[in-house]
């Protein structure tokens, strides 16, 4: 089989005022026709700027300084910029990471895909426009003649990640680089570009490049897998052998890292210790080496060459002292999935903990909780004509020392959910009680006041933190805020808060841009916590962050939790994080509760359709699994909050529904230790109340 690309000693370099950084160094593979290879590793490590290297799309301080880089058989890397416009779309695409900063928001998405093929293929303007209908259909966008005369804003991330595929597509290109395509993505939608990439491929005998920094993506979707560190490929093999046998520390890290359904939410998650080398110095001796667990003196004065495993000589990696084994039978190789009796053992303890909570007082209590945003008509005269159904009739409570979990696809509700509770939106209705006062009722200094109890904790730490304030005036404004301590304990309170979340107290004198994401989240907890609040609302806290990261972070909260007795609302899209750190999990369809339990048990045996289909979706880092779920995932779009479906919100999607479904709202009924759901159809068998120890909600 014929390589499509060949990519042999690789290296390139940032050109910056203070030194020179390589960031690819002698990189060499290959990928064959039709096959797709995955690439994975921290931000940081040279990935994307691999691909950005094989497009020539570096910035201006980017150069390819060495290697080769063969497209066809042709190499590319000493074409000018002309030269390469021709190969560009044509010979190998590439989707971006962020499909609405690489849309042009001025242009139609029929004309933004038409535009390559004019350029490429010198069609017509009409004929250009059959191709952008046909790559639309091509690529399963829900009506697509008439959405193709939207503009990006009009479309959700989804379908705007279909449009960039799309145009990746337009001229039919061999090899198909996407760079992170999933990333801020919802796991269903996520699920579904996932398997819409693999059909594509199939059905086009096209090669791809995968590019990701999470593992339970590749496991189902590659055929072979880099591991890339510190501008280095340190592992390469087959996925299968490389996710059951892995054998450089690196690689074993990165997944175990990674949250699982099945995880033990008593135990800490592991994480890489410390952080990425500085790639503008030189460096010669093992680059993972201050963070690795076996490193020892060869380490530390040598660099580890590219080297075949005994047993597999496809099998590459990079370490003087390597995990696994050479030689690895069936029977031998690592369970990536936990066995029935710790999941049996896992839910026991789960249920002990519910049991636990029903003997504390609520901290927070909702009660039939509604939200409407208005939508207005009119250039000068601004008339009402619908509203947006955020939040319809939602009940839960938070017990002392309780996290909850809040889950759902984007646009359910979650987050308005905790800004209303955190006072940054008025609900129309109903009631939100903090320990019995009830919020909604409260106004002005009272309300000013009681807010520093609840505190949010905003899922892009960058965004939400003043980038003209260093880092220690923005933790004491707070404090300033509500007239709390001296000017000289409001100092010495922003510097206990960045020990206490793992910074340095010198800290306090940089500006956010100076952190890297992980740091910025951490900053970001530490605002929440310098009120000494009782309640946190923490808005997708690690779902930008690499999995090694993402690990440090989960576990701060962890222990930070009992340091300071923090209750935690927990609103994300990823079951996997919210389960490991949640007692009870509420799933979220469309402004509705749907279904409300424990954690444990919610995984063991959902109740309702929708929850269901959310667990079928979450990447499993386990390419036998991830295969055999690939298929299932939820279908269609999620219907407009303004227009919602008459009964059940989901009946539209289930493939459960029937004709009670469109008639009747189907209510919160009982199917085992405070476990609801609300379906007509459900997948478990409901019980009475009497027959379960614990009722609630």
């Amino acid at each position: 089989m014929a390589n499509v690309l060949e990519v042999e000693q690789l290296r390139t370099e940032f050109h910056l005022r203070s030194a020179n950084v390589a960031a690819v160094d002698d990189v060499s593979f290959t990928v064959a026709e039709g096959e797709c290879v995955g690439i994975v590793g921290e931000s940081g490590c040279g990935k994307s700027t691999t691909g950005l290297s094989i497009m020539k799309l570096l910035p201006n301080v980017g150069h390819v300084v060495g290697g080769a880089v063969r497209v066809n058989g042709r190499d590319v890397a000493p074409l000018n910029e002309k030269e390469m416009q021709k190969v560009r779309g044509n010979e190998v695409s590439m989707i971006f990471q962020d499909p609405m900063t690489s849309l042009n928001p001025t242009m139609t998405i029929g004309k933004q895909i038409a535009e390559g093929v004019r350029l490429h293929r010198g069609a017509s303007k009409k004929e250009a426009m059959d191709r952008a209908l046909e790559v639309l259909n091509l690529v399963g966008m829900p009506r697509p003649a008439e959405r193709i005369n939207y503009y990006p804003h009009q479309l959700s991330g989804g379908l705007r990640q279909r449009v960039v595929i799309a145009i990746a597509l337009a001229c039919e290109p061999k090899l198909l680089i996407a760079d992170e395509p999933t990333t801020a993505l919802d796991v269903t939608i996520q699920a579904q570009i996932l398997n819409l990439l693999d059909e594509l491929r199939e059905r086009l005998d096209m090669s791809v490049i995968l590019i990701t920094h999470d593992m339970g993506v590749i496991a189902g979707r590659t055929d072979r897998v880099l591991v890339m560190y510190a501008g280095k490929i340190v592992e390469g093999a087959a996925t299968e052998p490389l996710f059951h046998n892995m054998r450089h520390p690196y690689a074993s890290g990165l997944l175990r890292s990674i949250p699982k359904l099945e995880q033990d939410s008593t135990q800490q998650l592991y994480n890489i210790p410390g952080v990425p080398p500085d790639l503008s110095a030189p460096l010669t001796a093992c680059r993972f080496n201050p963070r690795c667990p076996n490193t020892t003196e060869v380490c530390r004065t040598e660099e580890p060459p590219l080297t075949p495993s005994a047993g597999d000589p496809s099998h590459i990696f990079a370490c003087f002292h390597p995990v696994g084994s050479d030689e690895v039978t069936a029977e031998d190789e690592t369970p990536l999935v936990a066995t029935e009796e710790e999941r049996a053992a896992a839910l026991e303890r789960a249920q002990a903990r519910v049991r636990e909570l029903t003997e504390r007082s609520a901290i927070l209590e909702i009660e039939d909780l509604v939200k409407e945003f208005p939508v207005t008509s009119g250039a000068v005269v601004q008339r009402k004509v619908g509203a947006v159904k955020a939040v319809s009739g939602v009940t839960f409570s938070v017990r002392q020392g309780e996290t909850f979990g809040l889950v759902g696809e984007s646009g359910c509700g979650k987050t308005t959910i905790g800004r209303l509770v955190v006072g940054l939106e008025r609900a129309n209705s109903g009631e939100i009680r903090f320990e019995g006062r009830d919020l909604t009722k409260m106004h002005g200094t009272a309300l000013r006041r009681e807010r520093r109890n609840l505190q949010l904790m905003f899922q892009d730490p960058y965004a939400s933190l003043d980038p003209r304030m260093r880092v220690g005036t923005i933790l004491r404004e707070p404090l300033a805020v509500q007239g709390i301590g001296t000017r000289e304990s409001r100092h010495q309170r922003a510097r206990e808060l960045l020990g206490e979340v793992g910074l340095s107290p010198k800290a306090v004198d940089l500006y956010p841009h100076e952190f890297s994401g992980g740091q910025r989240q951490r900053i970001g907890f530490a605002r929440a916590l310098v009120l000494n609040p009782r309640l946190i609302i923490a808005d997708e806290p690690v779902s930008a962050l690499d999995v090694s990261i993402q690990a440090q972070i989960l576990n701060m909260m962890k222990r930070l939790q009992e340091v300071h007795r923090l209750s935690y609302i927990i609103i994300s899209h990823d079951l996997a994080v919210v389960k490991y750190l949640a007692d009870r999990i509420g799933v979220m369809y469309l402004g509705k509760l749907v279904e409300v339990g424990p954690a444990q048990s919610i995984y063991e045996g959902a109740a309702h359709p929708y929850t269901q289909g959310l667990i079928d979706t979450i990447p499993v880092a386990d390419p036998r699994v991830a295969k055999a779920k690939r298929g299932q995932l939820l279908h269609g779009e999620l219907p407009s909050a303004i227009n919602p479906p008459s009964g059940c919100r989901f009946r539209t999607r289930c493939v459960y529904a029937q004709d009670r479904c469109a008639e009747e709202e189907p209510e919160l009924r009982l199917f085992s230790d405070g476990h609801y759901a609300a379906c007509h159809f459900p997948l478990q068998t409901p019980v009475e109340e009497s027959q379960v120890q614990t009722a609630m909600v």
